[in-house]
This record gives structure tokens, sequence and C-alpha cells, in this order.
């Protein structure tokens, strides 16, 4: 038995090196008569046979024979009479072999295309890395998950479930947790993709009636990231595909991550059970960055496009610039480009006027912060007072929680410049007023994001306590 495994994988290393036609003329049948750590002696079917593998194969022969027994000196060939006899298990018959060999082949070959084409198609983008992904206090948590997922695939935190707002650096972190398990795991097949491909696949297997072997195809992944699933929201028929898809990767043992914009708690148009299942692992969320993190953001992007930002620059845009991580990419590609065509290098009075045009700043003018210096503000009981004199109201009802309008604008106005001007966090916010919790400040600071957009006047009394505090 050890000679047969012996040949098949000599005729094995043969086939990448002799041409399929001459396999088949020349080596019809062969069998291992002995074999020694030095010498094999190979049985044919004839005399011609033996002359032939001689005269034209035999360096190829040796070599190949010598990829299995490196001690091996030289090789000889006879007629071998038993060659021809059923009970002869160590004969083999090359063109059986040849066959065999060649759906195997084949089945590799389909096999590997296929993944690699999906692996393309999901667009797993290896310059993504946890080592690249700014952590701030706002991201660390899912930062952590994600490597902790990727030190122990399967195992640790599984499902996933992160969310956030859009624009925040998710489809970076999604995609460099791939990339560190694909490197350290080469025979794993790990697979990116957005809910909206997944549609697009599911409708497309659903016209061809393909659905089993689409969900055959991820029934063979070992790690699925699918980002954006809210746009699966009133899709029944594809969201039961993907429970069902879920539970068969679940029971294997395989690793899911999923991103969505909202808690699993506030999933609407979901199926209940699908939504349960996402509850199963961790969820883990992510804020915007606050300003320590926005400038870190701003000056590695910068640096990657190897542009010198000036510091006062970057600080400015970093303070200004606070929806999202989107937004500091694309000012910064307004400055290498207006660098590129005009040679101009991005200074302070220039760039506060470009934010001020595009809404970016609410600042009156940018030359009040050099002015800053004059007054200092010790804590946020200074901006507690700044709004409590501008509206004429107590500072006990912009503290303590009060349903009346005439209260509620004042406190979220001193929400919104603890936050967006002395970047508190939003921990440190909910404990000044009066323990409301984390979802009640980020909803003040957004409503009055939304409010000063659109209301002239609100946005003036705002830049008015500014003033009054050089803030």
């Amino acid at each position: 038995m050890e000679k047969h495994y012996t040949l098949k994988n000599i005729l094995g290393n043969l086939t990448e090196k002799i041409k399929k036609q001459d396999f088949l003329v020349y080596f019809r049948k062969i069998s291992i008569i002995e074999q020694t750590d030095n010498k094999v002696i190979f049985g044919v079917v004839s005399w011609f046979m033996k002359d032939n593998l001689e005269a034209k194969f035999y360096d190829e022969i040796l070599f190949a024979t010598k990829k299995e027994i490196p001690t091996l000196e030289r090789i000889e060939f006879k007629v071998d009479k038993n060659i021809e006899n059923p009970s002869n298990i160590d004969a083999i018959d090359c063109t059986k072999f040849l066959k065999q060999n060649w759906r195997k082949a084949k089945t590799n070959s389909k096999a590997k295309s296929v993944w690699s084409t999906m692996k393309e198609k999901n667009n797993v983008n290896n310059r993504y890395s946890l080592n690249n992904f700014i952590v701030g206090p706002d991201s660390q948590l899912a930062h952590s998950a994600c490597e902790a997922v990727t030190k122990n695939p399967w195992k640790a935190y599984n499902p996933l479930y992160i969310y956030w707002d859009v624009w925040l650096g998710k489809t970076h972190l999604l995609q460099a947790a791939g990339n560190e398990i694909y490197t350290k795991y080469k025979n794993k097949r790990v697979v990116y993709t957005t809910a909206d491909k997944f549609i697009t696949e599911y409708v497309s297997a659903v016209k061809k009636r393909k659905v089993e072997a689409l969900r055959q195809k991820f029934r063979e992944i070992d790690v699925l990231i699918i980002d954006d699933v809210q746009f699966l929201a009133k899709k029944e028929q594809t969201q039961n595909e993907l429970y069902n898809i879920f539970n068969l990767l679940y029971d294997s043992n395989k690793q899911i991550i999923i991103s969505w914009d909202r808690a699993p708690k506030e999933l609407e148009n979901l199926e209940p059970r699908l939504r349960s299942r996402f509850e199963w692992g961790i969820t883990v969320d992510i804020w915007r960055p606050d300003y320590e993190t926005r400038l870190a953001i701003l000056q590695e992007k910068a640096r990657e496009r190897e542009f010198m930002v000036p510091q006062d620059v970057a600080q400015f845009i970093a303070a200004n610039v606070t929806e999202n991580i989107r937004e500091l990419e694309w000012v910064l590609n307004q400055m290498i480009a207006e660098y590129e065509l005009t040679g101009n290098n991005p200074t302070l009075p220039k760039i506060a006027e470009k934010l001020k045009k595009l809404k970016f700043t609410t600042d009156i003018l940018w030359a009040s912060k050099k002015e800053a210096s004059k007054i200092t503000i010790k804590s946020y009981e200074d901006i507690i007072d700044a709004v409590s004199n501008h509206f004429w109201i107590e500072k006990e009802w912009i503290l303590w929680e009060r349903r009346k309008k005439e209260f509620m604008i004042p406190r979220q106005v001193a929400m919104y410049l603890l936050k967006t001007k002395m970047h508190y966090t939003f921990e440190r916010i909910w404990n000044i007023f009066s323990g409301r919790n984390h979802a009640a400040v980020l909803y003040s600071c957004n409503k009055l994001e939304r409010l000063i957009k659109k209301d002239q006047i609100l946005l003036s009394e705002l830049n008015k306590i500014r003033e009054t505090i050089w803030l």
C-alpha cells in the first residue's frame, strides 16, 4: 500500500511536467516493483513502454521520484508480468489516474476562482488595518471588540454587533477586522459585503432559481461581515434568507460581524427573530470623535497623503468640522487640491473663511480666536452662567429637567457648547445636568445642531453667547 501512495504522488508530479497526450500514450499502466532509499524499480506493460520511458522521460521521472524520496540515486524500468492482474494493488492505470486528477484540479480551480471572485466582489480592502485606525474615547470599545475577535475568531463575541452614525469610520473598522483574520488564517474564507450587495445577490439568485446555491456559498464562509444592515428594513424575503444563513453559520461556529446605525432594541421594520439573533453576542457603539481624535485623524490622513497641514490650521479644522470623518477628509482634499492647482499653502485666515462659506463653522470672525486668551473659561459653570444671563433664566432651570420650551432651548445650548467647544464627554455632561442619560444628551446636541442650521435667529443667539465668553 505504501508503494501505491508513493506512485500516486510521483505520477501527480509528472502530470505537471509532461504533456497530457504523451502521458496517455507512453505510461498506460505502471507499478513499483521495488523501492529502497536509493533505488526505485518501476514496472511497465511492455518492452516498448520500457524503452520509450528510458529514452524520453528518464530525467523527468527521476526528478518526480526524488521529490518523494530525497535520498534516491537511480531508477530502473522492468516489464512487470503481474501488472494486469486485478489483485495487483501497486499498479496504477494512468488513464484513470489522469481523469481523476484532472477532475480534482478542475474542482479546486473552480472553488479558488469562485472565492477569489467573491473576495474581489465584496471589496476587502487591504489598506485598512486595526493599527492605522485612530482610536478615541468614543471608539475604544468597538476597536477593542474587533481586536478581540481577530485574536480569537469563532470563539470571542459571536456575533459582534456594532452600531454608529454614518461616516464615523465603520467601513475601516469592519474591513480591518476582516483583513486581520485573513492575514492570520490564510486558509479561512473571509467575506465583507454590504446589505445592499446582499439584497442584489439574493434577488439575482431568486430570478435564476439558485437560492440554494447562494445559501451553499455562504455556508462555506468562515467569517461573514455585513455592513449597513439597515438597508434590509422592509425587505422581508431578504431578511428571511439572512436569518437562514445566520443560523447555518452560527450553528457551524462561524464568525459573524454586523453593523447598523442603531442599537438592536431600536430596530424597526426588522423581523423580531432576526433582531434576537443580533443580540446573541456583544453589542458595542461608536459616537462622534471628540476634538483630540478629530485632530489626530486629520493629521494622520494628511501624513498618508504626504501633505503638511500647519498646526493652527489643523486645530481650527478639528474644532469646527465636528459632524463626521468624511467631512474632515473632504476639507483636507480641498486644501490639497488648492495647493496643487495654485501652489498656495493653507493658512488660518483662508481656511476660516472657506469653512464659514461652507457652513462648517458659525464663528463670526476667525480673528476672535486670537483674543481668546483675554478671558479664561475655568469650568462648565462659566458657560452655564453665560447661557443663564443671556436668556434671563435661573441656572437651576437650565440644570434641572423642565419640559417647558423656554427652558429646553437654553439647556440644549449649554449642552451643545460643552460638547462642541469644551469637548466634554457625554458622560461628563449628563452628570452636570442632574444625571440625564447618554441618549438624552446626544439627542439634545443633535437637535440643537439641526435647529441652528435652519433658524438664523437661534444661530445669532448662540453666537452672542460665544462672544461674551470668547468661546
